[in-house]
């Protein structure tokens, strides 16, 4: 069940956003092994003066964060993060413009259905 955020500083079109969340989609498909409908990204769009670009970034700079549940190997982050990289990549985004942090909140920090998601089955692993 990650939930992720894409901040951008410029403006994209309507293609080059659904790619962008899609990229992030299928990395999260395969580098982490969730389940297919689990879809939760959301685009942000700033305008410039509201997101200065790091010195050492151009115009595409884009920011990745992404809440987890904990327990993925280091091995699945770093194929997360190359999946992200290569499709970013595919788009125009070259990986120096490319930023990715996780957050791993322990499951008694998630709440599901009412309920901590340290009690309740998930239904899918977060060994991989």
């Amino acid at each position: 069940m990650p939930i992720a955020k894409i901040e951008v500083c410029r403006p994209r079109t309507a293609v080059e956003v659904a790619a962008l969340i899609d990229a992030v989609y299928q990395a999260q498909l395969i580098a982490l092994k969730v389940p297919e409908d689990d879809k939760q990204i959301r685009y942000i769009e700033y305008k410039p003066e509201h997101f200065p670009v790091p010195p050492s970034k151009t115009e595409n700079y884009t920011l990745v964060e992404i809440q987890i549940f904990p327990g993925r190997s280091l091995d699945a982050k770093r194929n997360l993060y190359n999946e992200v990289a290569r499709r970013f990549g595919e788009i125009g985004i070259q990986p120096n413009d490319i930023t990715i942090i996780l957050h791993e909140p322990s499951l008694d920090n998630w709440g599901v259905g009412g309920k901590s998601a340290s009690e309740i089955n998930l239904g899918f692993k977060l060994d991989v």
